[in-house]
């Protein structure tokens, strides 16, 4: 008897199930890895006792950050300012291109002396017009002047006045061209519309600015004072409570609490904003913003824009 197929047969099953157990000791391995979860590269700070609330927020200079625009498109001609410098009510920050508008403003200006010229001209005829009634009203003997010339003289030096009053308002009308024009050049400086310290600087020289960028200009802000903005869940949101102060701890450090001063609640719900900031991005959460002033101890250094977790209610850190 021939039993050579058997050993095959019988072989190859032995090695298909060894296959399949195998297998499936691989995937047991695969999926005890997946279910390890791995420590956090930062421990979380630990919550002070009473804590009631948990939120997330971002560190911002006091009276928020101003983001600077330009009230027009155009091409950047000179900046005046530099990252880190401090500022006061209407330094120049920056230039943009004026050129057509100092070409309008030599145009206005050259209306502005030949409305001038046309001026001094109707002046001097109706002192012309003025001086040839007088003389005729200084006749003793009237009888001795036709009284249609009296009139039509009379009649000259009104329309005289006439002339004289529109070549003022013409006058005026281009004085008030060339003021508008200078007006229109001072926007094209902008200024800072308080004191502060120059954040960021997103634009150079050379570079065009346009109303639609994503990013602003400048970023101005004051640094004497930090303030903390914190996002609490909209379902969260009834449990905040006025004048309740909270503690503040900084992405990366749980050792270091921040006391937090309570400043205000901003009444008004919003969409949570995503680290992106893409316009077109979908949320369906919104959360409440509760402001904070952050006093900085001696020694520690703070950036705007850094994120802290906040802990609302808990009992203060001592004092370092």
């Amino acid at each position: 008897m021939n039993i050579f197929p058997l050993v095959i047969r019988y072989g190859t099953i032995a090695v298909a199930l060894f296959g399949v157990f195998s297998m499936t000791q691989v995937l047991q391995q695969i999926r005890a890895q997946e279910n390890v979860i791995p420590p956090p590269p930062v421990k979380p700070p630990e919550k002070p006792v009473g804590t009631r609330l948990a939120a997330t927020g971002i560190i911002e200079a006091r009276e928020e950050n101003v983001a600077i625009g330009t009230p027009i498109a155009g091409l950047v001609t000179k900046v005046m300012v530099r990252v880190s410098q401090q500022v006061e009510v209407g330094d120049a920050l920056l230039q943009l291109d004026d050129r057509e508008l100092q070409a309008q403003l030599i145009q206005a200006q050259a209306a502005v002396a030949v409305n001038q010229a046309m001026l001094d001209v109707t002046l001097a005829q109706k002192l012309k017009v003025q001086d040839n009634l007088d003389r005729l009203k200084s006749i003793t003997d009237q009888r001795a002047i036709s009284q249609d010339d009296l009139r039509n003289r009379t009649n000259d030096l009104t329309v005289a006045l006439a002339q004289v009053g529109s070549a003022e308002a013409q006058l005026a009308a281009a004085q008030a061209d060339v003021k508008q024009i200078q007006m229109l050049i001072e926007r094209l400086t902008i200024r800072a519309p308080r004191p502060g310290t120059i954040l960021q600087v997103n634009i150079r020289e050379g570079e065009y600015a346009s109303i639609q960028n994503r990013l602003p200009a400048m970023i101005l802000g004051d640094l004497d004072k930090l303030q903390v903005r914190a996002d609490v869940d909209e379902q969260n949101a009834m449990q905040v409570r006025k004048d309740e102060d909270a503690v503040a701890y900084v992405k990366g450090d749980s050792l270091t609490p921040f006391p937090l001063k309570f400043v205000r609640i901003e009444p008004f719900v919003i969409p949570k904003q995503s680290l992106t900031g893409a316009s077109t991005e979908r949320v369906d959460t919104r959360v409440l913003q509760v402001i904070y002033e952050l006093p900085v101890p001696e020694g520690k250094q703070l950036y705007v824009g850094q994120q802290v977790d906040v802990m609302i209610g808990g009992q203060k850190p001592p004092q370092s």
